[in-house]
């Protein structure tokens, strides 16, 4: 969607101070936004009322619609890989595989709406900037099939073929955070045990 559209034809001036306007708040309005009421159905000017400005004082810090939703994007997805690396993952396959499955429900479960919008509105990017999200999310991918196929490689794990079990993998730990509810039966830490133990068996350690 262009922009333009939404933008007066003058600049609007700001209706706060500089301070009261920033980059993390409109991101966080149009996050909320996007993930309630879906990217294609939401107009700059409403972030803008969220945020309490005009609609053309976003235009002061993003350019348009779109690379508000390419940066939400890119920033969780950059946010995940460096979480990753920093997470202590213990020596090994298995504590890896335990490690990566123990994690990626830990930081999903974090961010519901950063997780919505980043599997459902791939389809409203625009092919650059879908290329460029695929390139980090394969980035992801690509540490649990390495862990994958040193597990195989070892003997540890039986995993007939790495990329598919990979993908299998991640869409059932993500598929966590559409149903678990803080304060519910099962405490967080349940639910990762229980889910390494599925993890586990589904790669035949």
């Amino acid at each position: 969607m262009n922009a333009c559209s939404d933008m007066p034809g003058n600049m609007a001036r700001k209706t706060g101070s500089h301070s009261e306007i920033t980059g993390p708040r409109i991101r966080a309005a149009a996050l909320h936004l996007f993930a309630r009421h879906g990217y294609a159905a939401v107009s700059m000017r409403q972030i803008a009322a969220e945020v309490g400005v005009q609609a053309g004082a976003l235009y002061l810090y993003t350019p348009d619609k779109q690379t508000l939703l390419f940066d939400l994007m890119r920033g969780h997805l950059e946010d995940l890989l460096q979480a990753w690396a920093a997470e202590p993952k213990g020596e090994g396959p298995l504590a890896r595989l335990e490690a990566f499955a123990r994690f990626h429900i830990r930081f999903h479960l974090d961010r519901p709406d950063a997780v919505f919008i980043a599997y459902m509105e791939l389809r409203n990017l625009e092919p650059e900037n879908f290329a460029s999200i695929e390139a980090l999310r394969k980035a992801y991918e690509d540490e649990l099939e390495t862990i994958l196929r040193d597990g195989a490689a070892s003997g540890l794990m039986r995993v007939p073929d790495t990329k598919l079990a990979t993908l299998a993998l991640i869409a059932m730990l993500t598929g966590v955070g559409t149903w678990y509810r803080e304060g519910g039966r099962l405490s967080r830490d349940r639910v990762e045990r229980i889910y390494w133990n599925m993890v586990r068996r589904a790669v035949g350690a």
